[in-house]
């Protein structure tokens, strides 16, 4: 029965079209990130990156590396939007946006972190089938059908992704409409809605109509009955995000995915006119459909699991970060910290100040002063820094944080040394005072 469900075959509009799209959105990516400044902010100008704890050899090329490297992302883009060498462009674009995403932290956003996954999913599924210049090349590939496993995967990465930027939501802070205000404060000057964005009933709405858009929008497209209704309210929610919190294409790339919810008729009449419309039903079942099958409920559970691993690590996430990553938990608090490091000269015991400038980028400054996990890693690079230069040290770290605009409380133990200190992936650190 599983099987005759997820093997049987479907027409592909959707997937085409969003191919196309997704192509695009690639390239746009990579390129804005070249002509924004965002390349030269996060990967030219500091002397190091903050990695993902485990990815230290991945640093930025050298020079004009980076600019280059993106400029080829953009390329692999084009490719995969007009469908040529599409299987080989799509692993290229996904290994190269994994390798940027795995060696900074200073910009983590989970929309980077989404479009790594959907990436990778995009390699396996047969999207050049039609409206590609492969199928113009090897009309033997070309074909109006895909299995309907390719519609559900899509559907549930995104029901996982929303429910639980749904459920992160529900806490005082954001129930208060605390982490809104906090947001905007920021969007005083924009024209013509600035004002209109430090109105608490405003603040209120946005609050509440996250958690409810987040929790219902995929039921809701799913719903016959409520599915126009459900797209409205995702253009009106993707856009105003995109306007108001600047956050490049993946308010853009959220609407696309809107195309799987719809009859197939309806996106083929849309913008496949010339496309005959599948109505098969063809099961056809794999040879190694078991393996296929192991492979998609291993990858579904770890996609599950990741986002609640933090309820299993003593403290809370929000002051912690412990579990923070991979969560899906999006723009849920704002944190501000006056933070010290002292290097210790262990031969004397003598401590100095570190000027923090003198290492680091001012958004890397922000990082390293308020996220546990890059104030280790910073200590580590201090420590191995000195090492070199034959001196061995401690770093301790005066950590003073406020989350939400709340009073400033002890984030990191003064008393101990941080540089000399295990990174517990799974654990709870002990360095890290809980929150009163």
């Amino acid at each position: 029965m599983l099987n005759k469900w997820f093997f049987k075959h479907i027409d592909n509009s959707a997937l085409v079209v969003f191919r196309i799209i997704f192509g695009a959105l690639c390239f746009l990516e990579s390129v804005g990130a070249i002509f924004t400044g965002w390349i030269k902010r996060t990967l030219v100008e500091p002397k190091f990156t903050f990695n993902f704890i485990g990815f230290e050899w991945l640093q930025p090329l050298p020079g004009d590396g980076m600019y280059y490297y993106y400029a080829l992302m953009g390329i692999f883009g084009l490719l995969i939007m007009v469908g040529y060498k599409y299987r080989l462009s799509m692993i290229c674009f996904t290994l190269m946006w994994s390798a940027t995403y795995l060696m900074q932290k200073s910009s983590y956003n989970n929309h980077y972190y989404l479009l790594m996954l959907l990436s990778a999913i995009m390699v396996i599924l047969p999207a050049n089938k039609y409206a590609s210049i492969d199928a113009k090349i090897n009309p033997e590939i070309k074909t109006d059908a895909m299995p309907q496993w390719c519609r559900i995967v899509i559907i549930l990465q995104l029901f996982i992704v929303y429910t639980y930027a749904s459920i992160a939501k529900l806490y005082p802070d954001w129930l208060d409409a605390t982490v809104i205000e906090t947001l905007m404060r920021g969007k005083k000057d924009y024209v013509l809605v600035g004002e209109l964005l430090q109105q608490k009933w405003l603040q209120y709405l946005l609050a509440y109509g996250g958690i409810l858009f987040d929790g219902l929008i995929v039921p809701l497209l799913l719903y016959k009955p409520t599915r126009k209704y459900a797209f409205g309210a995702s253009v009106i929610f993707h856009i105003f995000n995109s306007l108001v919190f600047q956050i490049g294409i993946f308010p853009y790339l959220s609407l696309a995915f809107t195309l799987f919810f719809f009859p197939s008729e309806v996106i083929q009449k849309l913008f496949l006119k010339k496309k005959t419309h599948y109505k098969g039903g063809a099961v056809i079942i794999p040879k190694h459909q078991n393996i296929f099958l192991v492979i998609f409920f291993t990858y579904f559970i770890i996609q599950i699991g990741l986002p609640l691993r933090h309820h299993f690590i003593a403290g809370n996430v929000l002051w912690t970060e412990e579990g923070h990553r991979l969560s899906w938990r999006m723009m849920l608090r704002s944190k501000t910290a006056r933070t010290t490091y002292w290097i210790e000269n262990k031969a004397n015991g003598k401590r100095f100040k570190v000027n923090l400038n003198q290492y680091l980028t001012k958004k890397q400054v922000r990082s390293a002063s308020a996220k546990p996990d890059v104030i280790w890693q910073f200590s580590q690079r201090l420590k191995k820094q000195y090492k070199a230069n034959n001196m061995a040290i401690g770093v301790f770290v005066d950590c003073q944080v406020s989350v939400n605009g709340k009073p400033y409380q002890t984030l990191i133990n003064p008393d101990i040394d941080i540089a000399n200190m295990p990174w517990d992936v799974f654990k709870h650190s002990s360095w890290l005072l809980p929150v009163k």
